[in-house]
């Protein structure tokens, strides 16, 4: 199989797009508390352009991979980031920051395995259902097997705690494996057992129990539980249509936790106001389309599977960082993909993006 040179300069640009906004917006969002912290009020900033740099490195790699080859890689990948996240229970490498094990840190940087694992799981998902086709309807040799592999994946990820992430890869699994027809009659009954589950999870965990009452009613505990969505409400409201103007925003002035990363787009509705708002939704609903239209494109199951979860992924992410910012969702340490301060996060997204390149480049290959 041939590659064409060309690619598919939408979503490129919208890639191009969203990443530099980022890069802005994490500068503007982090400047002050950067100088406050670290006497450098590029720190972050800095960081972030290093990230990015390698990020495009790696998409511009992953574009011109053929995808066909992530086949053979898919399972060593993903048992490669299920040692990464064991690794983080071992004493002096796992980094705890707000009481959630999730960082790993190796000789010369520190990287949060739970992004890794998204993407590796999306590869063996893909990788599987096309191997086994038909298979997948079986409950022994198709559905259990998938889900002892996401039970696994999904205690590890609660032993942190990263419930946020949990959900997430559960959400792609899951939809991946009904894509890809799996019965019903197996599906439902295991989200139906899941639901006490996570009611147990949630309230009676104090900490989880007390984002839901704040969710629901933030006001409540205004100044500790309803701290968080309060500022970001607040944020949007100043914000108004036009917005106060880029990087004159007074949230980010140590009214809103991690402005940086998990609340930057209430930064952007603060100084980019209601316009900032659309473009960056507006951004983000044309990345997935491009992402399921390549997915609907290709002829190829694996070329399918492996583009429709990566869009669901990238979107659903997306989706969840967003509502949690204008208080539809309770609070979830989820970053904005492209966008968030996080070097892990930003490289694996691009990575993700240089791989749908590289199977929308597939779509006018001659055998």
């Amino acid at each position: 199989m041939t590659f064409r040179r060309d690619i598919d300069t939408t979503l490129l640009l919208l890639t191009v797009s969203l990443t530099c906004i980022g890069v802005v917006m994490v500068y503007s969002s982090s400047a002050i508390m950067a100088a406050e912290r670290f006497n450098d009020g590029f720190y972050f900033l800095k960081r972030q352009l290093f990230y990015t740099l390698v990020g495009f490195v790696l998409m511009a790699v992953t574009t011109y991979f053929n995808y066909q080859n992530w086949r053979k890689l898919a399972v060593i990948a993903l048992l490669g980031s299920i040692v990464l996240l064991a690794l983080l229970f071992i004493p002096g490498l796992g980094v705890r920051v707000g009481g959630a094990m999730r960082w790993l840190r190796l000789p010369g940087l520190t990287v949060q395995p739970a992004e890794l694992v998204k993407l590796t799981l999306v590869l063996y998902l893909a990788h599987s259902l096309t191997r086994k086709k038909e298979k997948v309807r079986s409950l022994l040799k198709g559905y259990l097997p998938y889900m002892i592999v996401l039970g696994v994946l999904l205690g590890m990820l609660l032993k942190q705690p990263d419930l946020g992430s949990a959900m997430i890869i559960a959400g792609v699994a899951l939809s991946m494996l009904i894509v890809a027809g799996v019965r019903w009659r197996y599906i439902m009954p295991t989200i139906l057992m899941t639901l006490p589950v996570v009611y147990f999870l949630i309230m009676q965990v104090d900490y989880r129990r007390r984002r839901i009452m704040a969710f629901l009613d933030p006001w409540d505990d205004p100044f500790d539980t309803g701290f968080q969505i309060i500022q970001s409400m607040v944020a949007f409201g100043k914000g108004g249509v036009l917005g106060q103007g880029l990087g004159i925003g007074e949230q980010k002035l140590f009214y809103l936790p991690e402005a940086h990363t998990d609340f930057i787009f209430s930064v952007i509705g603060e100084e980019l106001g209601l316009i900032g708002v659309l473009v960056i939704a507006g951004l983000f609903l044309m990345l997935i389309f491009c992402g399921i239209r390549i997915s609907l494109q290709c002829q190829d199951p694996f070329g399918r599977n492996l583009a429709f979860g990566l869009s669901l992924l990238l979107g659903l992410e997306a989706f969840v960082n967003l509502a949690v910012c204008m208080g539809l969702l309770p609070t979830k340490g989820l970053a904005l993909p492209f966008v968030s301060y996080g070097g892990t996060s930003l490289v694996v997204s691009l990575i993700a993006v240089g791989i749908l390149l590289n199977i929308s480049n597939s779509l006018g290959a001659k055998k």
